[in-house]
């Protein structure tokens, strides 16, 4: 059990490094190629190793496909343009603190669109983690949103949490009939494809690969260690302690992100951000705390 405890805190501070990495990237490369070749590679990665583990690569039905399709657009292109297009604008820290809003759009969609009961404290929670978040993107105005006066790097990051929520609810129902491990795979190629019609579309030549070492040392960071090993971790940290008591550690990333990004890119970020993001990692414990507890 220890084991699979460090296993968690390793992903989540791994996850954590993604926004660190994503960061330094879209500094010293066009964001849309860095995702192009992020994504190429990671899927790569996935499908070798769903693969080896069922002797073959699993075929989806015309269903599975449309779910699949789904997460593609919505987790892997639209969640990663408004990510790295975000990141090109805000501290690594700032954003991670921006997308710990994850948990408490999935609570509230899951109650809108999936009729899953929403308590008491579960309303507690998204308002405080609501009033965290306006703070952060408000940089210590939680009115600052309603007025206008955000810029587009919230806006985009905002986006991420939008576009997860979606990605998450569509992956609810691809995965009862398909394995967690599959279906990201396959989503992450069909991700994969929009984003480098995108590329073509827009500046092809970004796409030659043509950047820094250090680039491609994120690169490679967000596809070998983010994507791939980062899911397969949780993945089997989840079959092993159940997603319930798993999600929990999720709430260490935006931790990671914010000590990350002081340690290797000297963020600093103004004490409203800080406050904000206590407060969103609040509400998001208290929106899951029916589904947290440990068994008795």
């Amino acid at each position: 059990m220890a084991g699979t405890y460090l296993k968690l805190v390793l992903t989540m501070v791994i996850w954590g490094g993604t926004w660190v990495a994503g960061r330094y990237a879209v500094q010293a490369a066009p964001p849309l190629a860095i995702a192009v070749w992020r994504f190429l590679i990671a899927g790569a990665a996935l499908l070798a190793l769903v693969a080896w583990r069922n002797g073959g690569l699993p075929r989806p039905t015309r269903r599975e496909w449309g779910l699949i399709a789904g997460l593609g657009l919505s987790g892997i292109f639209l969640y990663n343009l408004c990510f790295l297009f975000g990141l090109q604008r805000l501290a690594a820290g700032h954003a991670a603190l921006v997308v710990a809003l994850n948990p408490v759009m999935v609570t509230l969609a899951a109650a809108m669109f999936g009729g899953e009961r929403l308590t008491r404290t579960k309303i507690a929670g998204s308002v405080i983690a609501l009033l965290g978040c306006l703070t952060v993107i408000g940089h210590g105005s939680p009115l600052a949103a309603l007025s206008g006066e955000i810029g587009i790097g919230e806006v985009l990051i905002v986006g991420c949490a939008a576009f997860w929520t979606i990605y998450t609810l569509i992956g609810r129902r691809a995965t009862k009939t398909m394995s967690a491990l599959a279906v990201t795979a396959y989503s992450t190629l069909v991700g994969w494809a929009l984003l480098l019609l995108a590329g073509l579309f827009d500046r092809p030549a970004d796409l030659l690969p043509a950047y820094p070492s250090l680039v491609w040392a994120s690169i490679l960071y967000l596809a070998l260690l983010g994507t791939t090993l980062g899911f397969t971790g949780f993945n089997q940290s989840v079959q092993r302690i159940g997603a319930a008591r798993a999600s929990i550690f999720i709430n260490l990333v935006p931790v990671a992100a914010v000590l990350q990004g002081a340690w290797l890119l000297d963020e600093r970020l103004g004490l409203s951000v800080l406050v904000g993001g206590a407060l969103v990692l609040v509400g998001v414990v208290l929106t899951q705390r029916t589904q947290l507890e440990l068994p008795k």
